[in-house]
């Protein structure tokens, strides 16, 4: 058995590895395939230093998008109740039913604040009155927004 080298990503390897990662592989394959083909080049110690300094800049945008998240969770607590107008029937029960987009609307018209559609969990609403919605901001963040639905 003939020793492994030391080498580092620069594209994704199927079952090998992802861009940055540092990878023990046989010589001949690091020789023939991957340096040659661009996808990986040996791991000095200026280059593993670099992918480290990279990786602890991912990591600290990642925290800062992740305490975006979490400012936003706390202005959701306090803008209070949001209202959503519908055209009502008999009986209170409105004509359609209240969507993610209708709810991410009325949250970007009345505090400002921009909210994806498709992280939003709205209940069956078919009647007028308070309800809840889950709004996803970060996959480790979400915030509940209350409003509520009346007659136009």
């Amino acid at each position: 058995m003939s020793k492994r080298i030391s080498v580092v990503l620069n594209q994704s390897v199927s079952k090998l590895g992802n861009n940055g990662d540092l990878v023990e592989v046989a010589p001949g394959y690091a020789r023939n395939y991957l340096i040659p083909q661009s996808l990986a080049v040996l791991a000095t110690p200026g280059i593993v230093k670099q992918v480290e300094q990279r990786r602890e800049k991912e990591r600290q945008e990642k925290l800062a998008v992740k305490q975006a998240a979490e400012n936003k969770k706390t202005a959701f607590k306090t803008i209070g109740l949001l209202t959503i107008r519908k055209q009502v029937g008999e009986a209170d029960a409105i004509f359609g039913s209240v969507t993610a987009q209708e709810i991410a609307d009325v949250i970007q018209e009345q505090t400002g604040i921009e909210v994806d559609r498709r992280g939003i969990e709205v209940p069956d609403i078919s009647k007028t009155g308070e309800y809840q919605a889950e709004v996803k901001l970060h996959p480790e963040v979400s915030a509940m927004v209350d409003f509520q639905v009346i007659p136009l």
